[in-house]
């Protein structure tokens, strides 16, 4: 089963807390602290695997976590880090996150994507002595791991899409001008996943063709199988419509043609606006009245305009030339760009928080938190600017305050230290 869509959640490992020790050995007095520091937590990372071409491995499967870290130990024992968990997708997918849609990742120039990070590990009590703590009774929690509820969706990678009608010949076509291996049959919807195939022009000349299953009015909005597929035309730089020229299913080509074109601009704007070379076949069955008249219909319109019998290969090849010459003066496949998640957006879940005090240092934990920390940059002033403004929003900042703290004290958030400054 073809499956080019999937929502999935995904959760990093936390990072291993850190461990409260104290050395001791016979006639050693005062060892001092030797806790260890936590193990990282795995992360979940993304991998194309160009032998998948679909997304059917997550129609049951939608959820994956990783193990976290282990924690330190006495003698400055490190615990173990987790292992990362591998997750293949087939070239061309997008990621989003859900909830946003940001697009995070365009996994067709990408081999590799940290989906969600491992929590680092936690700090053992040896980090903490100084010349006035020497004996350090607290260790820092490891960091939680991220987790994200992700879309994953897959746009096929071709240089042209070919679009038409059920059994307007599409298959055929393929067939013919590539080593593509589509089924072909006299009924609708032989065609049930996108049939990619290399035309080669010359030694050192191919594009991408690609066979879009039937669709039909209404696809936009779901009918037949064109709302599953027409995702995959957004990444074609060329689209080639293929019209009955004979209407030999008691269907007028020109209001098929207006028709395809009438769905893909309600399921998306911008492809109304692609470039199209527009094709008649089974024109050994059309009439002269029937070929005139869908020749000057497509002439007024200003598109480019060819005849061809699929099944003999009859005006392929000049038709083949056509498209190859028109790719030449059009930008490549489309790249969709990855951005961040908006920091705003990461306060929409926020919980709880707790505080404590370890000698002095005000450690504040909260897993909400510790997403916006990983996107703040500490060099950027507008990131700490705005870190600030969510300690003050979510009460944190209050909170410090009730307990307490002073100027110059130290706060601590999971792996990150600064003094605090009314």
């Amino acid at each position: 089963m073809f499956v080019d869509f999937a929502k999935i959640t995904v959760k990093a490992g936390n990072g291993g807390n850190g461990a409260v020790s104290f050395h001791r050995e016979k006639y050693v007095a005062a060892g001092g602290p030797d806790g260890g520091d936590g193990g990282k937590g795995g992360s979940i990372i993304f991998k194309v695997d160009d032998n998948l071409t679909t997304l059917s491995d997550f129609r049951y499967k939608r959820k994956y976590t990783a193990q976290s870290g282990q924690n330190g130990s006495g003698a400055r024992k490190s615990g173990k880090s987790a292992k990362d968990v591998i997750i293949k997708i087939p070239r061309g997918t997008i990621i989003k996150e859900s909830e946003t849609g940001t697009i995070l990742a365009d996994m067709s120039v990408t081999e590799t994507f940290i989906a969600a990070k491992g929590g680092s590990g936690g700090w053992g009590n040896s980090h903490f002595a100084t010349p006035t703590r020497q004996a350090p009774r607290f260790a820092k929690d490891g960091m939680p791991g991220e987790e994200w509820t992700l879309i994953l969706e897959l746009k096929l990678i071709a240089d042209v899409g070919l679009i038409g009608f059920p059994n307007v010949g599409k298959s055929t076509l393929i067939s013919v001008v590539s080593e593509a291996k589509p089924i072909i049959a006299d009924y609708h919807f032989t065609t049930l996943i996108p049939v990619p195939g290399v035309v080669r022009m010359g030694p050192e000349s191919s594009f991408v063709i690609a066979d879009i299953p039937g669709i039909i009015e209404g696809a936009s909005e779901g009918a037949g199988l064109g709302h599953e597929f027409l995702r995959h035309i957004e990444r074609c730089r060329l689209l080639v419509h293929i019209l009955d020229a004979a209407g030999s299913e008691e269907r007028d080509p020109i209001e098929d043609f207006e028709t395809i074109n009438s769905e893909l601009k309600d399921f998306n704007n911008e492809l109304a606006s692609y470039p199209q070379i527009v094709v008649g076949n089974k024109t050994d069955l059309a009439t002269r009245e029937q070929l005139n008249r869908l020749r000057e219909y497509m002439s007024v319109r200003g598109f480019e305009y060819y005849e061809i019998i699929a099944p003999i290969a009859e005006g392929t090849e000049k038709l083949m030339q056509a498209v190859s010459k028109k790719l030449a003066t059009l930008p490549p496949v489309r790249i969709y760009e990855a951005s961040e998640i908006p920091l705003e957006s990461m306060l929409i879940n926020q919980g709880e928080f707790d505080i404590k005090v370890e000698d002095g240092v005000y450690m504040i934990q909260a897993p909400w938190l510790a997403k916006i920390l990983s996107k703040t940059d500490p060099e950027d002033y507008e990131s700490l600017q705005y870190f600030q403004t969510v300690l003050h929003k979510s009460g944190i900042i209050d909170s410090l305050i009730e307990m307490g703290i002073s100027e110059g004290d130290t706060v601590s958030i999971y792996d990150t230290e600064f003094e605090y400054v009314p």
